[in-house]
């Protein structure tokens, strides 16, 4: 007799958390239920709900949602860390976002979240030599969320925008895993000047509202940027700076700000 074996059901605990949420949902307002059948409930992946919305929110005049959907479906299948990094900025922006209450949201009305994706999408275009496509995708995603992300930028895990107003990250920009920025933050140049001019943002850094970090500065491990504050120089880690330009004002005030999300200067 030959051999039976198990067809196992990976397990996903984000994307079912999602689909419990969705079906609830439904019930609870049918007159969304159009909305969130095509946005979760017909795909059978996170990774497909994923390249749906992409597909819907870039569309245009000049690329159809097919077209897109085709692309995006071709960098979740063959590069599987994009769903895992996915799957980390949800439960980042859960974990951070008090306005956040389900894994939902993000992925149905979170525009921070949705440019994240869609620039990770543009980022694996970049790598693959595809790079008018990328920028394609830049400019798309500029128009529709506000967010101006180079495809080349570099952006870890666990990233969560908050608002999502006005986000510019230059070419050469790194970012490291679980941080947060709020609206308006810019990492940018100084100048003309050609090669590695951006921004090393270390892993659990908290950038507040209208911070810009200038120039290829390294900004030191889970240290916080006040808001409005103008960053000229590096900035060692576990500190606070404020200020135009920038001065180191205080310790970080606790061991992870991007995810306490304390932006209180002062008492350190």
């Amino acid at each position: 007799m030959a051999e039976r074996r198990a067809n196992l059901v990976p397990v996903d605990p984000v994307w079912s958390h999602i689909r419990e949420e969705a079906k609830a949902a439904v019930r609870d307002e049918p007159l969304l239920g159009g909305f969130i059948h095509s946005g979760i409930l017909h795909h059978a992946s996170l990774e497909r709900a994923l390249a749906y919305r992409f597909s819907l929110k870039l569309s245009s005049g000049e690329m159809s949602e097919q077209i897109l959907r085709e692309i995006a479906d071709e960098a979740y299948d063959s590069d599987p860390g994009l769903g895992q990094a996915a799957r980390a900025d949800i439960v980042a922006v859960y974990d951070r976002d008090p306005a956040c209450h389900r894994f939902m949201q993000p992925l149905m009305f979170f525009k921070g979240f949705q440019a994240i994706q869609a620039y990770r999408i543009g980022h694996w275009l970049w790598a693959g030599g595809r790079r008018d496509l990328a920028y394609f995708v830049q400019m798309r995603v500029s128009e529709a969320f506000g967010v101006d992300i180079h495809p080349n930028a570099r952006l870890g895990k666990g990233i969560m925008i908050d608002h999502a107003h006005s986000i510019v990250i230059g070419e050469t920009a790194v970012v490291g895993d679980n941080v947060s920025m709020l609206h308006s933050v810019t990492l940018g140049g100084t100048g003309k000047e050609d090669g590695d001019r951006h921004p090393k943002i270390g892993n659990g850094v908290l950038i507040g509202a209208g911070a810009k970090i200038l120039g290829n500065l390294l900004i030191g491990e889970r240290s916080r940027i006040a808001a409005g504050s103008v960053v000229l120089q590096d900035v060692p880690a576990c500190k606070t700076v404020a200020g135009v330009p920038a001065r180191i004002v205080g310790e970080a005030g606790c061991d992870q700000p991007a995810l306490t999300m304390d932006q209180i200067i002062g008492g350190d």
